[in-house]
């Protein structure tokens, strides 16, 4: 089993990538392998709407996210990490999701397990979590729940609390709970 935490932060060690890493240490606890990716300070563009991924099935534009690309790609699982901008997810976050459009329709995503973990300083948390879960059941992946933490400045997410359990730490370990879950469940419906 391997999942991919990706933190679409602009900032590193954030309250975002906190509570990935949180979710993260659940899936490695259960035997299974991590990774980490944030994208801060990495180059990744906008799509530019070429559309010539629908002949291709990848994407023209060479920069960082072809990395990304191939992680996922290997991923039974991954955890998409946001922070709330503006009642959305960050412009980063953004970029990355409109890039994988080439892996929509070449269906590279499609059964995967995924889950959201947004960090929020009082508002547009669920909304955010909804706009990922939006993302996952269009590119038909699994989706195992989701997270909000609530924490301003850098690391407060680790005393603040969660949308659903008492603590945004204890919230990002049952997403990860989940993730390892459903993966168990689709690995042990195949054999």
């Amino acid at each position: 089993m391997k999942v991919v935490g990706l933190v679409c932060s602009p900032r590193k060690s954030g309250n975002t990538e906190i509570l990935v890493r949180e979710a993260l240490a659940v899936v490695q606890e259960a035997g299974g392998e991590t990774e980490l990716i944030t994208v801060a300070g990495k180059r990744i563009a906008g799509c530019d709407a070429c559309e010539s991924c629908l002949a291709t099935g990848v994407c023209r534009i060479e920069d960082d996210m072809q990395y990304i690309y191939q992680a996922l790609i290997s991923a039974d699982g991954v955890i998409f990490g946001t922070p709330v901008y503006f009642a959305n997810v960050t412009s980063q976050a953004k970029a990355v999701l409109d890039r994988t459009y080439c892996m929509l329709f070449t269906k590279k995503l499609r059964g995967k397990v995924a889950a959201g973990i947004v960090a929020t300083y009082r508002m547009g948390g669920s909304q955010v979590l909804s706009l990922l879960d939006f993302f996952f059941v269009n590119q038909r992946m699994l989706v195992a729940g989701g997270a909000i933490g609530y924490g301003w400045a850098k690391g407060e997410v680790r005393e603040g609390p969660g949308a659903w359990e008492p603590s945004a730490l204890e919230e990002a370990r049952a997403v990860g709970r989940s993730v390892v879950r459903l993966i168990g469940r689709l690995e042990n419906s195949k054999s």
